[in-house]
């Protein structure tokens, strides 16, 4: 597609493991749209991972070089888990299923990781993801990055507070932060502070978006449904459901908090170079993504990340053919759902200036 002008975009990408190659499914379509110019990025875990390619990539070559990239840094992870003994069941490869439930070795790993902390049964803290981190991205260029905001999310252990990584502070150790499951990996230690995965704080973090760059559009890309219509029954449908929960309760609050400044904006007409406007887009394939289990947030294969990297691609395709026209003009993504049984602004229905205007 040929533009005249591009539009300046900034990106929060959500974390979720092996279901990250839907993100790269979106970015690599995104990328080869001339109409969009990538900003800023804001990542966790996985999600830090697909960002830290794509700010290499536009470092070093623009948006070929960061399509390319993705597909080496989703390759390298691929070719890493070849020996793991963690593979899916004869019986779920020969249904087409991606799950990992049915597979012994991941059932035996998941019981004994819940009796048994990373610290015993691996004393010395050996993090197979930092090989291919550190092989994969050159932080150097990173951080030197002129044309591209990055901000990764990391969960401080000791505070409880979240902590963003940003140019120049960008390192093999703070993407590791960002994926440290903490019932897999011992903490990740960076100037004395201990972090776990940035997703039980910021998943993604959207603030420093808003905050920090130029862009008004910000295009959410969104890996784990924010709603199920069965009630999960056997214990992994209650595990499954329960990551999903936890790793969007802070996506949710930031998008409350948003929603909120959007109000307070045009109820209060407040001037757009004083209080930051966000127009929000949303790209996400959740009836696709609720066919696949937690487990499957571990599974490697190159043949999974080919199906989530086309889903992501054709998910992308959809969103820009129906709302590729209203970016830089409007609002696609309106997240009005998530101030049910919350507190209103005070102009909405039941509110305050509502309720006293009635009264007069």
């Amino acid at each position: 597609m040929s533009s005249t002008k591009s539009i300046p975009v900034d990106i929060a990408l959500q974390g979720g493991g092996s279901h990250g190659a839907f993100t790269w499914g979106v970015l690599d379509r995104l990328l080869a749209d001339d109409r969009i110019k990538i900003d800023a990025v804001s990542g966790t875990s996985a999600g830090a991972m697909n960002a830290c390619a794509v700010v290499e990539g536009l470092a070093k070559g623009g948006p070929d070089a960061a399509r390319k990239k993705l597909e080496t840094y989703w390759r390298a992870v691929s070719n890493a888990s070849r020996f793991s003994p963690i593979r899916r069941s004869y019986f779920d490869r020969m249904m087409g299923r991606w799950s990992l439930a049915n597979s012994p070795a991941f059932m035996m790993s998941k019981n004994f990781l819940r009796n048994f902390s990373p610290y015993t049964v691996n004393p010395f803290g050996v993090n197979p993801l930092r090989d291919v981190v550190e092989k994969s991205f050159d932080f150097e260029a990173i951080n030197a990055c002129q044309s591209a905001r990055l901000f990764i999310a990391a969960t401080n252990v000791r505070t409880g507070r979240p902590k963003v990584f940003r140019q120049p502070e960008i390192s093999a150790d703070a993407v590791l932060a960002s994926a440290c499951l903490p019932f897999l990996s011992h903490t990740v230690e960076i100037d004395g502070e201990a972090y776990w995965d940035g997703g039980y704080i910021g998943n993604p973090p959207l603030f420093p978006l808003v905050d920090e760059t130029d862009a008004r559009d910000l295009i959410i890309i969104r890996i784990n449904p924010f709603e199920r219509d069965e009630i999960p029954k056997t214990a992994y449908e209650i595990d499954d459901r329960l990551n999903e929960i936890t790793f969007n309760a802070s996506l949710l609050k930031e998008l409350r908090s948003l929603y909120f400044l959007a109000e307070i904006i045009d109820e209060e007409g407040l001037e757009r170079e004083a209080y930051r406007d966000t127009r929000l887009h949303c790209i996400a394939a959740d009836d696709e993504m609720r066919k696949l289990g937690a487990s499957s947030k571990l599974n490697a294969e190159w043949e999974f990340f080919e199906f989530l990297h086309d889903l992501g691609w054709k998910t992308a395709e959809a969103w820009l053919a129906e709302n590729g026209p209203h970016l830089g003009v409007k609002t696609t993504f309106n997240p009005e759902f998530v101030l049910e049984e919350s507190l209103k602004p005070a102009h909405l229905v039941g509110g305050r200036r509502k309720r006293a205007a009635a009264e007069r």
